[in-house]
């Protein structure tokens, strides 16, 4: 890869194209199409095409597509320099995800391609578009996280219980705080939830302390604690 006054020229490039069905990888239609826009650019920028991946996976994540995972090891290794993809919901429609792969493009020195949008990151506006996504990703982020919080406050409010700790049946979780409340230590009551072969809620091997705590002072914890203390009788002077 070398760079003409910002511009950056790619060497060598891998297309990767997808279809989400069997039929349609069978018949070759919609890879045949992304396929020769792909060569068809990777000839107008003089890049070599080192390898053509057609992948018929419908899988959203990314982390679910072989093919994709190989073309990105090969571009980090430095097999090629520049990936080329017809149509951005080949990659993701996600444009978290989209961020994502931009940046590890930047910080593992490859760019990216998309034919859809426009968006050739070996060019200066390319790298531009680049970032303005960036930008609309971080701002999704926190609406995102804006709106889970909101809506665990308002469901827990109504009394929903939310958590990894919703998972843990009722009965273990006031096992726990009669344990507490009795003077067990976090550590003996762990060991006495592993002892009878007690499930975590995040199917760990053992109970840990911090997760003892968790369910301890998770909303059901504390509900379970306030019945208690309602149920106490009374002392008379």
């Amino acid at each position: 890869m070398t760079f003409d006054l910002g511009k950056v020229i790619p060497n060598s490039a891998l297309i990767y194209t997808r279809v989400s069905t069997s039929e349609q990888g069978e018949s070759g239609l919609g890879l045949d199409v992304q396929v020769t826009r792909c060569e068809g650019y990777a000839k107008r920028i003089e890049a070599d095409v080192v390898d053509v991946m057609r992948e018929v996976q419908s899988a959203k994540n990314m982390t679910k597509r072989p093919l994709l995972l190989n073309c990105l090891a090969r571009l980090k290794s430095g097999e090629a320099d520049v990936l080329i993809v017809a149509k951005l919901d080949r990659l993701s429609r996600s444009v978290i995800d989209l961020c994502s792969l931009l940046e590890q493009s930047e910080k593992e020195g490859w760019s990216l391609v998309l034919l859809d949008l426009g968006i050739d990151t070996t060019t200066p506006a390319g790298r531009v578009q680049a970032q303005v996504i960036a930008a609309f990703a971080e701002y999704e982020r926190r609406l995102i996280s804006q709106r889970t919080k909101e809506a665990m406050k308002a469901a827990k409010d109504r009394g929903v219980h939310c958590g990894v700790t919703s998972k843990i049946p009722q009965e273990i979780v006031e096992r726990v705080v009669n344990e507490r409340l009795a003077g067990a230590t976090w550590m003996g009551i762990a060991d006495g939830l592993d002892h009878d072969d007690i499930a975590t809620a995040r199917e760990a091997e053992f109970w840990q302390v911090g997760s003892i705590q968790s369910v301890f002072n998770s909303s059901r914890g504390k509900s379970y604690r306030k019945k208690l203390e309602s149920s106490e009788p009374a002392v008379t002077l």
